[in-house]
């Protein structure tokens, strides 16, 4: 009747871990015993133990992590979280094994969440060494009737990075999951997952695209694309921004391109915004990513903005900057969507074509081809008349796009229209100037603009420009993505620019996804990711931007923006892999009225005990805990730090966690967290949340040997 499932047992060598108990009517499942790693080369990793499934009130059990495969071969599998009970949310997945010189196992998928709950984060991919391939992230869990899909895991680091899990799919009223991370990569970086689906009646997003993954020599990760809407309403999600390039090697290293925003509700919903190219590398022909296009709206909304092309810094010239992606149409009402602006370098990215305006009202979005409709030439020239004496006293448009800031400028973008109208995207900086912020949305609908990318540094020892935060909404419209970070100058110990932070949501809306940080080219730590905004009363809060490459420390992950009232928060980002010492995970966005998860905590020396931090408290909805990032013996570089697993079922205090002794097949990080404290209401003692599963093994998350010389 009442009672928690208990935890599987690892696996021997190569074997599957013990899958999780069940709950019992009240109870959490357990979590999945990790697999066993393999000591003989060719055999891959043991598979990760399943989560227990939750009945009524509690969570689905974490699932087990990968084992490390042998020599030549594959990490395991993560396993797949637990399904959750019928008020609370389904478990995350675990985290793939270790490959030194083949793939990182698979991130574990999350579980679905219950009938009132969002689905589970999908599990982290395992890392690989410099000759491997990262692991690609699970795939979030879907959401209950009512909730949203989980969070895709982020890909693994690795010679080239895995791409980010795909988000998962609404339920029937429910947003769609945010696309995981691309992992970095020495060689490539991983392609950002696909965002989620929102519902077949929803009234919320489709899931917001990944960011690509940075690379440290090659091109960087494409952004994954933007989720599509519920069938009658709903806006699409944003794409997500393309991964920086490498700085360093001989040949020309492009930016990944950004991802396409997802289209709207046919009836009402704005379209998505275009993700933002990633920058280019230093070397001689390096190009800067072109912007995704934004998507369509439905009958009523703005086409999405176009997202802008990244910039070339290539120092030996034939950099060509990326180009602007198209803004998408309106279709009744509404504004079609700004061109993105076009990257800076030795040839400007041309700026991206603008979405036509509403048949009935709107204006058409900046850079739009000429009308050969005389009617709607006539539409466009009345607007146009009573817009500008508002514009000149208020310094925004009744109806109408705020204009983007200029390439190069770090100007803030435009605000949208007193009634409806998207933000404008901020400017790029100048060579270690901030980028500038993005305008904030119309009052009735409107998204905000994303943040302008910080400029890099083309000279020598100075630090990267931070991202401009993104834009804010009012009622009905995304926040703007934070821009991302630029990169420090060649030589020296400058740190890269931290990536902005995303704009808050709209009253039905998710806040935007923080910037990645910026690296730090020669020995500086990479720069932090900026923060997720927070969502809106109905909405989830935005996933943090993943910290940059460093040469002596990777960047710390964005922390995740807080929920709204009845939606989760949204996942840290992955912390920067480095050289030296890999950047911890950020924090996890705060869930409805719970205080905010605490930060992650750093990378710590290898001990022969792992205590187990006390499990976290839930507050009405359920939060999540940071990630814990290891370091593992023998490895100089470290992984991109993963999400944290799903809580304990809501307002019940969980007891501390025990120590779990090491055994002889692997090293555990010893490392714990204070308890949480709940913020709405407490549950009797008998009723109190297990402890936390253990840590991973430091096998599982070890990183890539460090780049040559």
């Amino acid at each position: 009747m009442i009672g928690n499932g208990g935890a599987g047992g690892s696996g021997a060598p190569g074997a599957i871990g013990g899958a999780g108990g069940p709950a019992g009517l009240i109870g959490v499942g357990g979590a999945g015993g990790a697999g066993g790693d393999s000591a003989v080369a060719g055999v891959i990793g043991g598979a990760g133990g399943a989560g227990g499934a939750a009945l009524l009130f509690g969570a689905g059990g974490a699932g087990g992590a990968g084992g490390s495969g042998g020599s030549g071969a594959a990490g395991g599998a993560g396993g797949a979280g637990g399904a959750g009970g019928l008020f609370a949310s389904g478990g995350s997945g675990g985290f793939g094994g270790f490959a030194s010189t083949g793939t990182g196992g698979a991130g574990g998928t999350g579980g679905a969440g219950g009938l009132f709950a969002s689905g589970g984060v999908g599990g982290t991919g395992g890392g690989a060494g410099s000759g491997g391939t990262g692991g690609v992230g699970g795939t979030g869990g879907a959401g209950g009737l009512f909730a949203s899909g989980g969070a895709g895991g982020a890909g693994g680091s690795g010679g080239a990075g895995g791409a980010g899990g795909t988000g998962g799919a609404g339920g029937l009223f429910g947003a769609g999951g945010a696309g995981g991370l691309g992992g970095q990569g020495n060689h490539t970086g991983g392609h950002g997952g696909a965002g989620g689906s929102a519902g077949l009646l929803a009234l919320g997003d489709g899931g917001a695209g990944g960011a690509g993954g940075a690379a440290t020599t090659g091109t960087g990760g494409a952004g994954g694309a933007g989720g599509k809407a519920g069938l009658l309403f709903g806006s699409g999600g944003a794409g997500g921004s393309g991964g920086a390039a490498g700085t360093f090697g001989d040949t020309g290293n492009s930016g990944g391109a950004g991802g396409a925003g997802g289209k709207a509700g046919l009836l009402f919903g704005s379209g998505g915004a275009g993700g933002s190219g990633g920058a280019g590398g230093f070397a001689n022909g390096s190009t800067g990513g072109a912007g995704g296009a934004g998507g369509g709206a439905g009958l009523i909304g703005n086409g999405g903005n176009g997202g802008s092309g990244g910039t070339s810094v290539a120092t030996g010239g034939a950099g060509n900057g990326g180009a602007g992606g198209a803004g998408g149409g309106a279709g009744l009402i509404g504004n079609g969507g700004n061109g993105g602006s076009g990257g800076m370098g030795d040839a400007p990215g041309g700026t991206g074509v603008g979405g036509i305006g509403g048949l009935l009202l709107g204006l058409d979005g900046a850079n739009a081809p000429a009308s050969t409709n005389p009617l709607h030439t006539a539409q466009q020239q009345a607007l146009a008349a009573v817009n500008a004496p508002i514009q000149a006293v208020t310094g925004r448009p009744l109806i109408g796009n705020g204009a983007n800031g200029a390439p190069g400028s770090g100007a803030p973008g435009g605000h949208g229209g007193w009634l409806f109208g998207g933000g404008g995207t901020g400017g790029s900086g100048v060579s270690g100037g901030a980028g500038g912020d993005g305008g904030a949305g119309g009052i009735l609908f409107g998204a905000g603009g994303a943040g302008g990318a910080g400029g890099a540094v083309t000279g020598t020892g100075a630090t990267g420009g931070s991202g401009g935060a993104g834009g804010g909404a009012l009622l009905f419209g995304a926040g703007g993505a934070g821009g991302a970070g630029g990169s420090s100058g060649i030589g020296g110990f400058a740190a890269g620019g931290a990536g902005g932070p995303g704009g808050a949501g709209g009253l039905f809306n998710g806040g935007g996804a923080g910037g990645a940080g910026g690296s730090g080219v020669s020995g500086g730590a990479g720069g932090e990711g900026g923060a997720g905004g927070a969502g809106g009363l109905f909405a989830g809060g935005g996933i943090g931007g993943a910290g940059g490459f460093g040469g002596f420390r990777g960047g710390e992950g964005g922390a995740g923006g807080a929920g709204g009232l009845f939606a989760g928060g949204g996942a840290g980002g992955a912390g920067g892999s480095a050289n030296n010492v890999g950047g911890p995970a950020g924090p996890v966005g705060s869930v409805g009225c719970s205080g905010p998860a605490g930060p992650a905590d750093p990378a710590a020396a290898v001990a022969l005990l792992a205590t187990v931090g006390p499990a976290a408290t839930r507050a009405c909805s359920p939060p999540v805990s940071p990630a814990v990032p290891a370091v593992a013996a023998g490895r100089v570089l470290t992984p991109a730090g993963p999400a944290g697993p799903a809580a304990t079922p809501a307002c019940w205090s969980a007891p501390a966690g025990s120590e779990v002794p090491a055994d002889s097949a692997s090293l555990r990080v010893g490392l714990g967290r204070p308890a949480a404290t709940p913020a709405c209401c407490s549950a009797p003692a008998a009723l109190a949340g297990p402890a936390a599963p253990a840590e991973p093994t430091s096998a599982a998350l070890a990183g890539p040997a460090a780049r040559p010389g």
